[in-house]
């Protein structure tokens, strides 16, 4: 199936409108597909497996901006370091320090977002509450991974109330810990001073192609779309 320009003018054209960042989500799909947004404008594309996200890194233009949007493996992180715009599925304080780890060794300051389980479905990732409020309290000590927000994933579900309540909550905690990761400072660790580069959560990452609208609705500044834009996936 080609790529759907008349849906991605339009889903571009309400993102705009809201001041959210639309992320095409281009996993599987062959190069061509994502060339054809390419020549729209889009620059923001979105890939879950990494030995895929390098390929397609290699092959297509270098300013497209890369997010990584799948449950990221620490010993993988440092494949893409070198060049992903975002990461989205930070789900646990292991992660992220290896994520600073790896930026530390290549001097580059890796921005991403913190993973939060809002949905009823087992099969998700992410943290609860207690579990971001201790990755918050530790990520003053990190010089090269940077967190800029949260991410969620509703319930897969036809009940709009219940995918709505989801995102509620969790723009509810995003307004809740926005301000407390708003720091930069020097910090010393293991003889060697260094920035804390702490900044106010900005990015609110939730809503897919079913749901996109709802999460705006709720507050969402960044959405993830892929079969709106290119068709199912095999």
């Amino acid at each position: 199936m080609p790529v759907n320009k008349d849906a991605y003018l339009r889903i571009k054209a309400e993102c705009d409108a809201k001041a959210v960042t639309l992320v095409a989500v281009s996993k599987l799909k062959p190069n061509e597909d994502i060339m054809a947004l390419y020549e729209l404008g889009q620059r923001d594309f979105g890939e879950n497996y990494v030995q895929e996200l390098i390929t397609k890194y290699e092959a297509l233009p270098k300013d497209i901006r890369w997010h990584f949007i799948g449950h990221l493996q620490s010993n993988k992180v440092k494949y893409i370091a070198p060049f992903v715009h975002l990461i989205h599925g930070v789900d646990s304080g292991k992660l992220l320090a290896e994520i600073d780890k790896q930026g530390r060794k290549i001097n580059r300051v890796i921005d991403c977002l913190l993973q939060m389980f809002i949905a009823r479905e087992e099969t998700k990732f992410g943290m609860d509450e207690n579990e971001l409020e201790l990755v918050i309290g530790s990520i003053g000590q990190y010089a090269n991974s940077r967190v800029c927000g949260l991410m969620g994933m509703g319930s897969f579900s036809d009940d709009d109330a219940v995918v709505r309540s989801e995102f509620t909550m969790l723009k509810n905690i995003f307004d809740k810990h926005q301000p407390l990761t708003s720091h930069v400072s020097r910090l010393t660790v293991s003889g060697s001073s260094f920035t804390s580069h702490g900044s106010p959560l900005t990015v609110l990452s939730m809503g897919m192609s079913g749901d996109y609208k709802i999460a705006i609705e709720e507050g969402s500044n960044m959405v993830r779309i892929g079969s709106l834009l290119f068709g199912a996936r095999n």
